[in-house]
């Protein structure tokens, strides 16, 4: 070892240098950014998650379809028709029902009752269980004010008397549209739900006192919706309830 470097170690160099260029040009370099980036998507995600979590227990939509987009040759027309040929295919042969849904479709070319029933049993269970829970912000997002008052009067009701209601949505059998109709320009469509709910009552010492905290049972209900078709506002809200009879 004289200090001098044969051409063999110097090839081997050269070699080295020529595959570091090329890893780095491959790979590339880190910009310091990465940890930013990643913090980033780490607080979109998080926000979205507050979002949605933020959105429970709001006002269901009933969905309806969007209106279409305007265009020159009556487009409103054949928005209309469409409509119409919605709610044939629905009522399926039922004059009654076809009569009156057709007066609602014909105010609003957006209704669609395939929708609107879906919207329904939504709003069903998310009011029963909120009467249950004695959760008035949700009703009354829900709720007509008549309607507001008369279950808001029934919850304080049991509140002063200590008892609670612990109950489990099992599902609904069956939901129908029986009544619909246009008052002047105040839609209102009627619908029959079967389910069933595990319900049971307890007394401020925790006993039952009504229902069964072990046994499903069917439930009868036939819930009228209202809203004015001349509104921007899509929402619905429960303006009757009935027994079935």
């Amino acid at each position: 070892m004289d200090g001098t470097i044969d051409v063999i170690t110097l090839l081997f160099l050269i070699v080295a240098v020529v595959v570091v260029l090329k890893l780095r040009s491959v790979l590339g370099r880190r910009t310091g950014d990465e940890e930013a980036r990643y913090q980033r998507q780490l607080r979109a995600q998080q926000e979205a998650r507050e979002r949605a979590a933020a959105a429970k227990g709001k006002v269901v939509t009933l969905p309806r379809r969007e209106r279409e987009t305007a265009t020159v040759g009556g487009s409103e027309s054949v928005a209309v028709a469409d409509a119409e040929t919605r709610v044939k295919n629905f009522a399926a042969g039922n004059t009654l029902i076809e009569e009156g849904l057709l007066s609602i479709a014909r105010a609003d070319a957006t209704f669609d009752p395939e929708h609107f029933l879906r919207g329904a049993k939504q709003a069903y269970e998310m009011i029963v269980m909120a009467f249950a829970e004695g959760n008035r912000k949700l009703l009354k997002d829900l709720l007509s004010r008549e309607v507001f008052d008369s279950f808001v009067a029934a919850i304080a009701e049991r509140e002063s008397r200590g008892e609670q209601i612990d109950q489990s949505f099992v599902g609904i059998n069956k939901a129908e549209i029986v009544e619909a109709e246009l008052k002047g320009t105040t839609a209102q469509v009627t619908v029959k739900f079967i389910s069933q709910l595990i319900s049971a009552t307890r007394d401020a010492a925790g006993q039952v006192i009504a229902g069964d905290p072990q046994r499903i049972r069917e439930v009868t209900d036939i819930w009228t919706f209202a809203r004015e078709v001349t509104s921007r506002n899509p929402n619905w809200r429960l303006i009757a309830t009935q027994a079935a009879n």
